[in-house]
């Protein structure tokens, strides 16, 4: 029931919103190819789709034996792929079930490794391997893949949080030489870390602070070079916390 929850919050807006989120398919689909004739892959026929989830979903709660979690979210990551129970957002969905599995069993505190960019990264291998593993078991390889990725993924989220750290302590001291106009300014620079693109509405509903003081001070940290408007309007303004941003989305380019 969670699964279809997430999978009709996943697709409501956008792509694949027309393919019926939340439920099960009732027709059979394919991986490549034009039809299943042809296809790289032809998951399980929609008439055992439930069974197979319904396993799926004993074995994500360690029945019959507990599995180390790491390797249930690598495991159950391919079993979903393989069913691939939904007409569309079987990727997406099976991506997020990893980060949401780490998060519910403590090993994560927060939704902070995403392996869904080492996948795009490596797609092919990625796929190789997941096909590697329907047609002859070879759940090695695709374990020593998902490892890697880990390791690699949570290396750059360690780097990332020391640069953002870094950055952030070299603005506060930038502000620091406002003097005494400096104490709001922090606040909506604190503010801008949680949301590094932000409207001064929001800004003032986040801050407690007053909509002209939220301006006073967005004016103060773009002069410092802080942050900068972006829309160039004169209403409905958003402002970027621009070095956050770059940090943040440095080796998303792929």
């Amino acid at each position: 029931r969670l699964i279809k929850e997430m999978h009709e919050k996943l697709l409501s807006k956008g792509r694949g919103s027309n393919k019926v989120p939340g439920e099960f398919r009732r027709s059979q689909n394919w991986i490549g190819g034009t039809r299943p004739g042809n296809a790289v892959f032809v998951p399980p026929p929609p008439e055992d789709v439930q069974e197979c989830m319904g396993a799926l979903e004993l074995f994500l709660h360690d029945q019959p034996e507990h599995t180390p979690v790491l390797l249930k979210a690598a495991l159950a990551h391919v079993q979903f792929e393989t069913i691939h129970p939904f007409l569309d957002g079987n990727g997406r969905l099976g991506r997020l079930l990893i980060t949401l599995l780490l998060c519910s069993e403590k090993t994560l505190k927060a939704p902070m490794l995403y392996l869904s960019l080492y996948f795009k990264t490596h797609r092919q291998v990625y796929y190789e391997l997941l096909n590697t593993v329907r047609h002859s078991g070879d759940w090695e390889a695709w374990l020593e893949f998902f490892a890697d990725a880990v390791i690699e993924t949570a290396t750059q989220a360690v780097d990332t949080v020391q640069r953002l750290m870094a950055l952030a302590k070299e603005d506060r001291e930038q502000i620091q030489t406002l003097g005494r106009a400096s104490g709001s300014v922090q606040v909506v620079h604190h503010a801008m870390m949680e949301r590094p693109i932000a409207s001064p509405v929001w800004l003032k509903s986040k801050t407690g602070l007053s909509l002209t003081t939220v301006g006073t001070c967005l004016d103060k940290l773009e002069k410092l070079g802080i942050v900068k408007e972006l829309t160039g309007q004169k209403r409905n303004r958003f402002y970027g916390y621009t070095q956050y941003i770059t940090i943040l989305n440095r080796g998303t380019e792929v």
